[in-house]
């Protein structure tokens, strides 16, 4: 679709809030994306997260001769605050009526926002959220097949969320600003705030899906699986995913509670709430008495899980050929 920019009358404003974190290599190919974008009007917000390399002077150099359509702002944090927190405070920066979520290593297509924001018009804004389908590419830029999402439209209430968690990936989300205000910030400490948007949506006025990719998901971003090379890197990532969950499952009740089904929430998240609450007691134990005072006690979870955090939690050197096998078979 050609870049035509063209201001209709009485059309809304959307925001389109880039977040960056240690992306000196794809930032550029994500803000042209931004810039890109054949709706107006249109506010780009792009934020750094105190990133440890040169992101920052990047995005500063495709932003400085920019002279388009658009409004676009350039921030950066003084010290790390994590996706959650991140997001949440460029959104509250935000004006438009609806919020589109893009990251720093994926790339929006041009007709990304209006494609989104006609669809939404047409429904007499009646969506809180709506959803694409991605095209997948590799850390080359290279494309691959297209990712399809949930169908949101099938999703109704707490049974419909609860019976069958729906797929979705954030980065391809654009928020009702509406729904922003109504619920406020993502706590800190979350790396994915797709689950918890979907959520709220659902259980305000709906949630939509619009199949069409219309945002490059790049393989090998923040969001890829990380190679784990030694016990220590293993616990560290064990205790920063334990911390996104148990933050998730908080979120998810406060939420729940403000809309009247706290009691089925806290029931559905019991089981992995209660692994979330041994993990993080686990870890934080010094002593082997307490430690196997505290695995014995822990009736409400898993045998085999209680028992390998014991392990990582006690023993982690015991891991070391495993990892030692590990790094040579990978050469």
């Amino acid at each position: 679709m050609p870049a035509t920019h063209q201001i209709e009358a009485d059309a809304p404003l959307a925001s389109l809030l880039l977040i960056t974190f240690n992306q000196q290599e794809t930032v550029a190919d994500a803000i042209r994306g931004a810039l890109a974008q054949t709706w107006a009007p249109l506010e780009i917000l792009i934020s750094d997260d105190a990133s440890a390399d040169d992101t920052f002077a990047a995005a500063e150099r495709c932003v400085r001769d920019y002279r388009g359509p658009h409004a676009v702002a350039l921030y950066r944090n003084e010290r790390n605050l994590g996706i959650s927190a991140h997001l949440s405070a460029l959104a509250a920066r935000a004006s438009g009526e609806m919020l589109f979520i893009a990251a720093g290593d994926d790339i929006s297509r041009p007709e990304r926002v209006e494609r989104v924001m006609r669809d939404w018009l047409a429904s007499g804004k009646r969506y809180d959220l709506v959803a694409t389908d991605l095209q997948d590419i590799d850390a080359e830029g290279n494309t691959h097949g297209v990712l399809r999402v949930t169908d949101l439209d099938d999703y109704h209430g707490f049974d419909d969320w609860s019976g069958n968690r729906p797929h979705v990936v954030g980065a391809a989300h654009a928020w009702a600003r509406r729904l922003f205000e109504e619920f406020g910030p993502i706590a800190p400490g979350i790396y994915g705030e797709d689950q918890i948007m979907t959520f709220r949506a659902i259980m305000s006025r709906g949630a939509h899906t619009l199949h069409e990719p219309l945002v490059q998901y790049r393989r090998g971003g923040l969001s890829r699986k990380r190679v784990w090379r030694t016990p220590a890197d293993f616990v560290a990532r064990i205790k920063l995913a334990n911390i996104n969950g148990a933050g998730e499952t908080s979120q998810l009740v406060s939420d729940a509670e403000k809309l009247g089904v706290g009691g089925p929430m806290r029931a559905l998240l019991a089981a992995k709430s209660a692994r979330e609450t041994y993990v993080s007691a686990m870890f934080d134990e010094r002593s082997l008495g307490r430690k196997s005072a505290l695995f014995a006690a822990s009736k409400d979870v898993d045998f085999g899980f209680r028992f390998r955090m014991f392990i990582y939690a006690t023993w982690p050197w015991l891991l070391s050929p495993f990892f030692f096998v590990k790094r040579h078979l990978r050469g």
